[in-house]
């Protein structure tokens, strides 16, 4: 009989502990739980870091695969256009077909700028 007092008594105690304590337990509990789905590592602010670090890398992405496109017609038009090979020659390399004449012109001198009045 002695045992079961005792039980009795502990079940007292915990009963009157999570009826005084409980609403505040839970209330700390959702708290915590609302602070790490902001601030946690899969948290809503490291969710939004996350999404405009993927925006930034698809824009470079998409830049780097037009530049890749611009270089593979410029390859293409190398392999298989003769006018294009002519027009590098002529302008990067400076070559002329036979009975043409190149004058390079001096690029034309910048004036300096108007020196300041005191």
């Amino acid at each position: 009989m002695r045992l079961r007092r005792m039980g009795t008594n502990w079940e007292e105690k915990i009963g009157r502990f999570w009826h005084t304590y409980g609403p505040h337990l839970l209330i700390i509990f959702v708290v915590v739980l609302l602070v790490h789905d902001i601030f946690g590592t899969h948290g809503f602010l490291a969710m939004r870091r996350k999404n405009q670090e993927i925006r930034k890398v698809n824009s470079a992405l998409e830049k780097l695969n037009k530049e890749n496109a611009a270089l593979d017609k410029d390859v293409q038009d190398l392999k298989t256009d003769p006018q294009a090979i002519r027009k590098i020659a002529r302008e990067e390399l400076g070559l002329a077909q036979p009975g043409e004449i190149i004058i390079k012109l001096p690029a034309p001198e910048q004036p300096a700028p108007p020196a300041a009045k005191p």
